[in-house]
């Protein structure tokens, strides 16, 4: 599976490793920056390129996930989900990473870097990556909707 990868300064220090870890379990692994730390710089280009590409590998027909992380993982979910057909879940729990790839197909994880320590922040983005999207129809149809909202601004039903 390829998976694009991208932080800010708070989650520098994890890139490294976790590009290393993702490499060593056989993915092919694109990381979007920043290539050095900076304290000052700003994590949505990177997040949004990251979010960009995972999108454009998927409609190629390419299995492709994304990981976007910084201080709470707020912003880089919020820069990530602006990029349309993205479905990026904020992750802190077991739980909720699986909930994010089983209920709502989510393509991109964010993680707190500040959150957790490295094995959590690994085993977090290893679960993620590791489980499907068994296609229930239920969370089929919603994420449907969402998807429709996305690009036409309507969702049938929608009481307006």
């Amino acid at each position: 599976m390829r998976i694009h990868v991208a932080t800010d300064h708070a989650g520098f220090e994890y890139s490294t490793t976790l590009v290393a870890h993702l490499a060593a379990a056989g993915h092919e692994v694109v990381d979007h920056g920043p290539t050095s730390y900076d304290a000052e710089d700003d994590y949505p280009a990177f997040c949004i390129d990251a979010a960009r590409a995972v999108v454009a590998d998927q409609r190629a027909g390419v299995e492709a996930l994304g990981v976007v992380f910084g201080g709470s993982g707020n912003g880089e979910q919020m820069a990530a989900n602006k990029v349309e057909g993205v479905r990026a879940a904020l992750v802190w729990s077991e739980a909720t990473a699986r909930l994010a790839r089983e209920h709502n197909d989510a393509n991109v994880i964010a993680i707190g870097a500040r959150q957790h320590d490295e094995a959590e922040v690994l085993a977090l983005i290893d679960l993620f990556v590791a489980t499907p999207f068994p296609g229930v129809e239920r969370h089929a149809r919603r994420i449907a909707q969402l998807a429709e909202y996305e690009t036409t601004g309507r969702i049938a039903g929608l009481l307006e």
